[in-house]
């Protein structure tokens, strides 16, 4: 194959690196930050948009789940059609593709135009995570990978973090439209730098023979009726709707096809064998399990703070600044324990200290502000650069470099699938629990208990003096607000446990990952 990198890798080992190929990578990085922070941007203003495009509800869900599904079936693409075009064509069609979407994003008329834009936004937009992996993984030799790595993984999990903060801030000061249009000036410089600067690989039109069309669709299908269900299931409690089965036996159907002719069909669109290094499955598996951490945590807080607290998107968005300050804080000691350790000693630590982070969040209570919220938040921050580092290098490390673009692809999916995956299990756990709990707490809410009878008798009173029409009315629909209120809290905080215990599971797991023979990456370039 014309982009088999066994020319590409070696020379990365044996002269420095060209200034152009770093100044388009670090624009790749930027393109790469863009494509994450878009979801979160755009997730914490969708009730503005739901407004300006007089959508319901139901449909407004959309616009994040056609962005998503898209996505998902993009990132394992990716890698046939790097070595299709090359790296840098891929990553300039979808900088540029990325953008124009935006724009038509921003002037959607109605909302199954912002669906639609959103869905080809996605699609278009995601082959830019996965390439920067590849790429980082070409051009740098191993004794640079560690540094160029910190700086991919910190912009990775910081993009996150501050896109609540940012998409309230846009929404607040501006409008919803400066949702996308904030991505215009940068795609274009991004896409015109890599375009001038970055050369690792030369494309390969002779791929099109034999394309195997059928994996493609069945992959489409399978990957996009998945994220459907994952993501519309814990709103329609799961196979109560009609929807969600047929969306069921569809994923199942699609995807056993699917598998089927990747193992059977000689050039498959995605390749699978990767999955026989055991480093690479055990990557993946961390890597889904950090997409369960990472997702998960930056969807549950300001769920948590906004309906416990009451918390608008600022005031969520500068408790949550602390997850990310940690995180730039933490990246060089990450980026230099891990070159100095093991990997597997690395990510044992990170691993721990996600799921003690996560754990200090299980006892919060209703009065939960900014300062109980600073070390938990200090030390999660913390672990997910101790994870995302040598989880990288343990997966993309000892691979030959013909199958690292591939596998990126597939390392990319399951960090995806595990944030998909994870938010589905939250949701549905946190409604459960929250049944439960309130059913247990408003047992209190007794005729026959003496302190509910006298705590119901002053709020009587006290919302009499205030002239409302109906006191008791007011003061029972305030006991149970109450009572909710303890309920979810109680339901935020097993979600926390069960999350730890994601991580704990994990840790248990660091021995079937074997430790490298070598300086991680040097056998990829052999």
């Amino acid at each position: 194959m014309a982009t088999a990198s066994p020319t590409t890798a070696p020379q990365s080992e044996t002269r420095p690196m060209e200034t152009a190929q770093f100044v388009g990578w670090v624009a790749m990085v930027v393109g790469m930050f863009l494509a994450i922070l878009d979801i979160q941007i755009v997730a914490s203003s969708l009730e503005n948009i739901q407004a300006g495009l007089s959508a319901s509800p139901d449909e407004i869900g959309w616009v994040q789940t056609s962005y998503l599904i898209a996505e998902v079936v993009m990132i394992p693409l990716s890698g046939f059609l790097s070595r299709l075009m090359s790296t840098r064509w891929l990553f300039v069609i979808s900088a540029i593709g990325f953008t124009v979407m935006s724009v038509a994003s921003a002037f959607a008329w109605s909302i199954e135009s912002m669906i639609w834009f959103r869905a080809m936004q996605g699609f278009l937009g995601g082959a830019m995570i996965p390439t920067v992996f590849a790429t980082t993984y070409i051009i740098f030799p191993p004794d640079k990978r560690n540094a160029a790595s910190v700086m991919t993984g910190l912009i990775a999990t910081m993009a996150p973090t501050i896109g609540p903060t940012l998409g309230g801030f846009l929404t607040q000061s501006l409008s919803w439209h400066w949702l996308f249009l904030i991505n215009v000036i940068p795609g274009l410089m991004i896409a015109a730098v890599v375009a001038m600067t970055l050369r690792v690989d030369r494309g390969d039109i002779g791929l099109l023979k034999g394309f195997d069309l059928r994996g493609l669709l069945s992959m489409a299908v399978f990957l996009g009726s998945l994220e459907y269900v994952l993501d519309e299931g814990p709103k329609d409690d799961w196979f109560d709707e009609t929807a969600i089965i047929y969306g069921t036996i569809t994923c199942a159907v699609a995807g056993i096809y699917f598998f089927w002719r990747m193992f059977t069909y000689d050039k498959p669109i995605v390749d699978l064998k990767s999955f026989a290094d055991r480093n690479f499955t055990m990557g993946c598996v961390f890597s889904f399990t950090l997409g369960v951490g990472l997702y998960g945590s930056v969807y549950l807080m300001p769920l948590m703070l906004g309906r416990v607290r009451g918390y608008d998107s600022l005031e969520i968005g500068i408790v949550m600044a602390v997850t990310g300050i940690t995180q730039f804080l933490s990246a060089p000691i990450a980026g230099k324990m891990t070159a100095k350790y093991p990997p597997r000693v690395v990510l044992g630590i990170g691993l721990a200290l996600f799921a003690t982070g996560l754990a200090m969040h299980g006892f919060n209570t209703s009065e939960v502000s900014f300062n109980e919220l600073i070390w938990p938040q200090v030390v999660r921050g913390a672990a997910l650069m101790f994870c995302m580092l040598p989880v990288t290098n343990l997966a993309l490390g000892t691979l030959p470099p013909e199958k690292i673009k591939n596998a990126s692809g597939l390392y990319n999916l399951m960090r995806n699938l595990g944030g998909a995956i994870g938010m589905a299990a939250i949701n549905t756990l946190l409604d459960k629990r929250i049944d439960y709990h309130f059913s247990i707490l408003s047992d209190h809410i007794n005729p026959a208990s003496t302190a509910f009878k006298d705590y119901l008798a002053t709020l009587t009173a006290r919302f009499g003096e205030m002239g409302l029409a109906d006191p008791h009315a007011a003061a029972m629909k305030f006991i149970v607000n109450i009572v909710n209120r303890e309920a979810s809290i109680i339901s935020f905080n097993d979600v926390y446990l069960a999350m730890a215990a994601a991580f704990l599971i994990a840790f248990l797991l660091l021995p079937l990952a074997k430790p490298p023979r070598a300086e991680p990456g040097v056998d990829a370039a052999h």
